[in-house]
């Protein structure tokens, strides 16, 4: 917590003074932005779906419950939203007796799966983050944050005698997360590049390793925001990409801000059908 708070406060500072009005210049037209946009959005909900699908029998209308999660988690606090998910899962017998088990299990491969990806794309980027591509700040950040990476991993190998599900179902969950990963690479690459067509590849993969491992650290929301506050940094408050990754945070902060409106709303008319 005290490293998720010392780097809310830094972004706080970074964001304060950027050009909000270039921010606001490179908000995009295409559909292509607009439609990768949307994947990049629901990748992880409608991932789960398809494991709570094989898992419980999920109707489709429980993406509804992992949107919900989603927001709780990026808004809220980090597993906010399993441990709300969970109290929707056993309200609802139907779907499962005991839910803790499997939601247990999808929480430490996700974690166990997304340290590992992570550590890939680490490996990937570690040559042009070392040649300086976004200056000695960003060869510091990338290690203190790599080290973090691996501490947690290290900690998460020797879970593994805590997993409830069988062996088949453990593979299967391992398999989506990792499309997922993939699938969320991609719209990002998709979302970056409609953009800014002009910015080099390689700087996109030191990016997009960056967005991973803050995305590892426990129990931080926001972390969009984040990640925009650390880029402002390295790369200075003047430069489009600073920009775009503030856009992004901004999108994405609306994103679950309207989703939390529209299900909170649904929420309280169904409580009063109820009544």
């Amino acid at each position: 917590m005290a490293v998720s708070f010392a780097l809310l406060v830094a972004v706080a500072l970074q964001l304060r003074d950027l050009d909000f009005a270039k921010v606001r210049s490179l908000v995009p037209a295409s559909p292509i932005f607009w439609a990768a946009f949307a994947v990049y959005y629901l990748a992880g909900p409608v991932s789960e779906w398809v494991v709570y699908r094989r898992l419980w029998a999920m109707p489709v209308a429980g993406i509804g419950a992992l949107l919900r999660k989603l927001v709780a988690n990026e808004l809220l606090l980090g597993y906010l939203g399993e441990a709300q998910f969970y109290a929707w899962a056993r309200a609802r017998s139907k779907l499962s007796d005991a839910p803790f088990g499997a939601i247990k299990d999808m929480t430490i491969l996700s974690a166990l799966v997304g340290n590992g990806a992570t550590l890939v794309m680490l490996a990937l980027a570690w040559p042009y983050v070392s040649a300086g591509q976004l200056g000695m700040e960003g060869t510091t950040a990338f290690a203190s944050l790599g080290v973090v990476l691996l501490t947690s991993l290290g900690i998460l190998l020797f879970r593994h005698q805590l997993f409830s599900l069988a062996k088949a179902d453990l593979w299967f969950i391992s398999a989506i997360h990792l499309a997922r990963i993939v699938v969320i690479l991609i719209a990002s690459a998709v979302m970056w590049h409609a953009v800014l067509p002009a910015v080099a590849i390689t700087l996109w993969l030191v990016l997009a390793t960056l967005r991973m491992l803050i995305s590892r650290l426990p129990l931080m929301p926001n972390k969009d925001v984040v990640f925009a506050g650390l880029t402002v940094l390295l790369l200075g408050k003047g430069a489009d990409v600073a920009a775009l990754m503030a856009l992004m945070a901004v999108l994405l902060l609306a994103a679950h801000l309207l989703v939390g409106t529209i299900f909170g709303l649904t929420g309280l008319l169904d409580a009063e059908k109820i009544q």
